[in-house]
């Protein structure tokens, strides 16, 4: 193991391409990024921003063919996951690493009672007797707030919400040092969210899980998160603890998206977008991806990809300006 003060997980240089026929997507382009152990952090980016790409390179779950890690390390309690063997990677999954993905209603599996789905992993993982795994299921099915006498109920009849509770106690069942959760409320009523929110944040402080959570909204970042990874065309644009990222914005790209969301303390007749789409991976414009889009590009943004800049103690940003 390593020591205290090294993070739990730490990406470096990550680069993942699908190889189609259309041509490679750029999915993921040198990503770096530490998380520290019982933190959170949020990734935030549009959609094809390469977060769910991310989220599964770190999983070892890229599909190959056509996805292809094509440069990084992924180091977990200090070792690479990408060297991992076989079984190694099985031990891995579940145990040190664990996923919610983005929809419930096709993450569970519909023939198998929801009891059996938590008992599989605690049986897999923690070599429990079937008894013992059942005794588990009963005790997570209650953590996620669901009756235990639901235990022999199949997926259909249970609500969303209630579905990825579920997904979030089969996660959570062999207590994980480090949990992705992929959206976790995409699929959800906005009262329902703040539920699942909440509960998912009561969880990881309890274990002291660390997290990375996957979303559009910024919003939801500062409910449970202590850190914010700002994705664009594959790249962290701007990374840094909740304070300076919110506080002292400076990636251009980021302050578009905070200048999107309406202010109820403010009288505004329109909101500020940014202009223009995300830039097709497949064809990624030269020097910084965000120049087609950014309203402070000078001609060197077309020349220069820039490097990732540390401006104040764990506050980086990808931009010329502050080169």
């Amino acid at each position: 193991m390593n020591d205290k003060n090294s993070p739990l997980l730490s990406v470096k240089n990550l680069t993942i391409h699908y190889i189609t026929d259309d041509g490679i997507v750029k999915a993921v382009n040198d990503i770096s990024f530490d998380l520290e152990k019982g933190k959170s952090m949020g990734l935030v980016g549009e959609t094809g921003a390469g977060k769910t790409t991310t989220a599964l390179g770190i999983m070892d779950l890229i599909p190959d063919p056509p996805g292809k890690i094509i440069s990084g390390e992924i180091l977990v309690n200090g070792k690479d996951i990408l060297k991992f063997n076989k079984n190694e990677i099985k031990k891995y999954r579940g145990k040190v690493s664990s996923m919610i993905f983005q929809d419930p209603m096709t993450a569970l599996n519909p023939i198998l009672t929801v009891g059996e789905q938590i008992a599989e992993v605690c049986r897999l993982h923690d070599k429990l007797s079937r008894a013992d795994s059942y005794k588990k299921a009963a005790e997570m099915l209650e953590m996620v707030e669901i009756p235990s006498e639901r235990i022999n109920e199949y997926p259909h009849q249970f609500s969303g919400g209630m579905k990825q509770r579920v997904v979030i106690a089969i996660a959570l069942a062999c207590n994980p040092q480090l949990l992705i959760a992929d959206e976790p409320t995409t699929a959800l009523d906005v009262t329902i969210q703040a539920q699942v929110l909440a509960l998912m944040g009561d969880l990881i402080k309890k274990y002291e899980t660390s997290m990375i959570l996957i979303t559009h909204d910024l919003g939801v970042v500062t409910e449970i998160c202590d850190k914010v990874a700002i994705m664009y065309a594959g790249q962290i644009v701007e990374t840094g603890d909740l304070e300076a990222v919110y506080e002292h914005t400076k990636h251009p790209y980021t302050k578009g998206l905070f200048g999107s969301i309406p202010d109820l303390s403010v009288k505004t007749r329109r909101l500020n977008p940014i202009y223009g789409l995300m830039p097709d991976p497949t064809n990624l414009p030269n020097g910084c991806a965000f120049h087609p889009r950014c309203p402070n590009k000078t001609p060197e943004c077309e020349k220069r990809t820039p490097a990732n800049t540390e401006i104040e103690p764990g506050h980086f940003v990808r931009c010329l300006l502050y080169e």
